[in-house]
């Protein structure tokens, strides 16, 4: 359904077990950016006023989704680390190259906010399968549901605002070069790296 075309490798879970603390850091400014990024796309493009009703709801809900994984951390005696760098999303943002119309800007911000849903509705979905704290894992079974309604939404609006034939050419593309990112990555203990 995600159209990924490179899996993160199932190791990557083992990560995960052994920096569960560095990895809610990591899931909680996940979640902060996201809600940054719908705010952020409010303020760059105020004139599609469907865009606008659906980026305020995701805020609210990304901005919940921050308090469940720092309400986690809280749970497990700990405090919210610092933010560090996303390779990841560091990388991707290159594929597109910078200036453009309006319509052209906006597609390909649509179009990275898809693929970050979709990695990240990968993740949680291997999390949900793997993790052996079975409350863990059934709490990133739920945020997976989050996950992949976002990644259509997004996905959704980059078709409606651009030509749908020129959107699923990028898309496609872009998938691609996503696989190669990942080649390097899931080796660190963070959501996308």
């Amino acid at each position: 359904m995600l159209g990924l075309k490179l899996p993160t490798d199932p190791r990557w879970v083992n990560i995960v077990e052994k920096n569960i603390e560095d990895i809610l850091t990591d899931h909680a400014f996940c979640e902060q950016k996201a809600a940054s990024t719908a705010i952020s796309l409010i303020v760059s493009f105020p004139e599609y006023s469907d865009l606008v009703q659906e980026m305020t709801a995701l805020v609210k809900e990304e901005i919940s989704h921050f308090k469940m994984v720092h309400d986690r951390i809280l749970e497990k005696g700990w405090t919210l680390g610092r933010d560090r760098k996303d390779d990841y999303v560091a990388k991707l943002i290159t594929f597109f190259p910078k200036g453009g119309s309006r319509t052209t800007q906006l597609v390909h911000r649509l179009l990275y906010a898809a693929l970050i849903e979709a990695r990240s509705c990968e993740r949680f979905r291997l999390l949900s399968e793997e993790l052996e704290d079975k409350e863990l894992a059934e709490f990133y079974r739920k945020l997976m549901v989050s996950e992949a309604n976002h990644y259509t939404m997004f996905l959704g609006f980059a078709r409606q605002y651009g030509d749908v034939d020129e959107v699923n050419k990028k898309w496609q593309s872009l998938l691609e070069f996503e696989a190669e990112i990942m080649k390097d990555l899931s080796k660190h203990q963070s959501i996308h790296g």
